[in-house]
């Protein structure tokens, strides 16, 4: 929300944004002085640790081998804090050998949806007025008939 605000704030004001969006303008104009918590600030200093040593390893670490590497540099992170960080920064290990296909999927037609009926043909009628289908055809006990 406060970057959404210190975006708009030079069209608009701070005092406008803040009444349509029922926020008090202290509670922005507090958390743009208040000073970031520890786990930002120790995050940021990890980045650029994770950063160098994916760097440094031709991008192919991946998390836990990058979590070693900082464990031996006596750097100590969560393994789970040092995923959550290369996740944000987008980098990921390599991952050997060829990925197996299990399932091909089928071939569709540009334009058309398989599995809505809206793009489906209407069914067709029998002489009397009465629609056909395909896995259920008119039969004696057919709610389809008409009561006699």
């Amino acid at each position: 929300m406060i970057r959404f605000i210190d975006a708009e704030r030079p069209r608009f004001g701070v005092e406008p944004i803040c009444a349509v969006l029922q926020v008090a303008p202290s509670t922005y104009y507090s958390a743009k002085s208040r000073k970031p918590c520890r786990r930002r600030l120790s995050d940021e200093r990890l980045k650029v640790h994770i950063g160098r040593i994916h760097e440094a390893n031709y991008g192919v670490y991946g998390a836990r081998k990058v979590w070693r590497q900082l464990q031996r540099e006596g750097t100590t992170a969560a393994r789970c804090t040092v995923e959550r960080l290369m996740r944000q920064m987008g980098l990921a290990g390599r991952v050997r050998g060829a990925r197996r296909r299990t399932t091909v999927p089928p071939t569709r037609v540009p334009g058309r949806s398989t599995w809505s009926s809206a793009a489906s043909e209407p069914p067709a009628q029998t002489p009397c007025g009465w629609p056909t289908s395909p896995t259920w055809p008119p039969g004696r006990d057919s709610p389809m008939q008409p009561s006699s």
